[in-house]
């Protein structure tokens, strides 16, 4: 048995049994992919896969076993290789970042210039998505450390630590009648055309829930993934705008918008960082770690990774 191996079957079971998809995930050819996983099968003299012809079904009982042991063996495997690039280069390398757009354009500039500057031989790799999509890229290795609001803490495979917290804000024109209003109620919000986040996005969650909890129903005019975008939407009239108050500071690009902070209708949100559970992370994951927070340090981290630590306190 071999580590390729091992890799045709975890990604088969990654594209739904799919083995021309898995085939191609992996630049080789279906019929190789299938040998390969048949081969190992004959030498564990059990079936990994329940077949209908040449289709894979299922995934055996035996065959969940094993896929548990390939999971260490490849995650071990990965390790293994991390440890050689650092210990071989200690200031080199690519860190992988998996972020929504929030994260990335209002939170990490700041964190990666100073990483850039403590480590310029590192390369920074910046993806985007949804919090799901985040915690996917951690589990599938595309990344080292994501940031979040939303989600994280949902997958058994991730460490997830808190980062900070964060409230929205509602932004409204300068000449809008609720400008005039210092504490807004969510009545006040429920009668204008809403303007805010998608639904799996930056605590749009925390915002139905409060509606819901006083049967209010929100006159929802647009969703976006963007807080620019949602901004953009408000100066043109659509509507107010909620949005995190990162995305609102008084940094001069939001002059021509009245802020409020509405923390007490929609409570606090909590942006977490997560690991890939049993990953070996590179001293500069752990520096950058700490430059989102300085809660963040190694040894937290450090025990965190091997479950000593499953949260702590803001």
């Amino acid at each position: 048995m071999n580590l390729h191996q091992f890799r045709f079957v975890q990604e088969a079971v990654r594209r739904n049994l799919n083995l021309t998809e898995a085939a191609k995930a992996l630049h080789t050819s279906q019929p190789g992919v299938s040998k390969a996983i048949i081969e190992l099968e004959e030498e564990l003299g059990i079936e990994i896969f329940a077949r209908h012809g040449k289709r894979l079904k299922r995934v055996t009982e035996p065959g969940e076993q094993v896929l548990q042991s390939i999971d260490i063996i490849l995650r071990e495997a990965a390790n293994l290789r991390r440890i050689g690039e650092q210990y071989s280069a200690q200031d080199d390398g690519t860190l992988s970042i998996a972020t929504t757009h929030t994260q990335a354009r209002y939170v990490l500039p700041g964190p990666v210039a100073k990483l850039r500057l403590a480590y310029p031989k590192v390369k920074l790799s910046l993806h985007q998505g949804s919090p799901g999509q985040v915690a996917q890229m951690l589990i599938d290795e595309v990344a080292e450390i994501g940031i979040a609001t939303e989600s994280l803490t949902d997958y058994p495979e991730l460490v997830t630590l808190p980062c900070y917290s964060w409230q929205h804000v509602l932004v409204l024109p300068l000449a809008h009648p609720l400008a005039l209003i210092e504490r807004l109620s969510l009545e006040d919000i429920a009668t204008e055309p809403l303007v805010t986040y998608h639904p799996s996005f930056t605590g749009r969650n925390r915002i139905d829930q409060a509606f819901a909890a006083r049967k209010l129903s929100p006159q929802i005019a647009l969703e976006a993934i963007d807080s620019d975008v949602i901004k953009t939407y408000v100066r043109l009239g659509m509507g107010v705008g909620l949005v995190a108050e990162m995305a609102a500071r008084d940094d001069g690009s939001n002059a021509d918008l009245v802020v409020r902070p509405v923390g007490h209708l929609f409570g606090q949100n909590l942006a977490r960082v997560a690991f890939k559970r049993g990953a070996y992370l590179r001293n500069f994951v752990y520096d950058f770690a700490h430059l989102l927070s300085d809660r963040l340090n190694k040894n937290l981290i450090a025990k965190a990774m091997t479950g000593h630590v499953n949260d702590y306190e803001l």
